[in-house]
């Protein structure tokens, strides 16, 4: 695969949008007390980010650099319009639960920055590679959040984890781990490019 393809496709993991980032920190903290709920923003927020980066990469040498903030965000909100409608018709339930947030993805950091630093500078193939790649390491982030929080709340009975105060604590702590183990990956990798190095020389 091309080089260009497979750093857009890994992206969403080695620099997770929320653990590495530190993008997105209010939604992921503020629903994440269960599954349902993390599974459900995350994957609306990664078919708006998909899709508007598809678009705006596709009009970016159309769009005025004058006017180029406020274009992105009428793509965006078109298509949170269009997540929104869906939701509230097709999965009342989960409209009853995260509704309120469903409006607040047209100015989640993610999507504006990946548009503004991403879309904006590379052809449709890559930036909806990186829309899909920033997408799934959100989902990936928002619902291990909400699956520790929902066991640590409801199986073992501390409810500080169903609030705000256990959702900061519980995203240091796997922000912590996660950055641990990409370091300690980058570091093995490293290292087997150095041997490699040192056999062919």
């Amino acid at each position: 695969m091309n080089n260009k393809y497979t750093s857009a496709l890994t992206g969403g993991l080695f620099s997770n949008p929320v653990f590495v980032l530190v993008l997105g920190t209010c939604p992921t903290i503020a629903k994440s007390t269960n599954v349902t709920n993390a599974v459900g923003l995350g994957f609306a927020t990664m078919f708006v980010l998909v899709f508007s980066n598809l678009v705006i990469s596709a009009l970016r040498n159309i769009i005025p650099d004058k006017v180029r903030l406020p274009a992105y965000i009428v793509i965006i909100a078109t298509f949170v319009t269009l997540v929104q409608m869906f939701i509230s018709s097709y999965l009342p339930a989960l409209d009853a639960s995260i509704g309120a947030f469903i409006p607040l993805i047209v100015v989640n950091c993610i999507i504006l920055g990946r548009a503004e630093a991403f879309a904006s500078k590379n052809d449709v193939v890559t930036s909806v590679i990186d829309g899909l790649s920033m997408g799934l390491g959100f989902v990936a982030a928002i619902t291990l959040m909400g699956a520790t929080r929902q066991f640590l709340a409801e199986v073992l009975k501390i409810e500080i984890f169903a609030k705000t105060a256990g959702g900061f604590i519980v995203f240091g702590l796997l922000m912590a781990l996660f950055n641990v183990l990409i370091g300690i990956y980058n570091e093995k990798s490293k290292a087997k490019q150095e041997s490699l190095e040192e056999k062919e020389a």
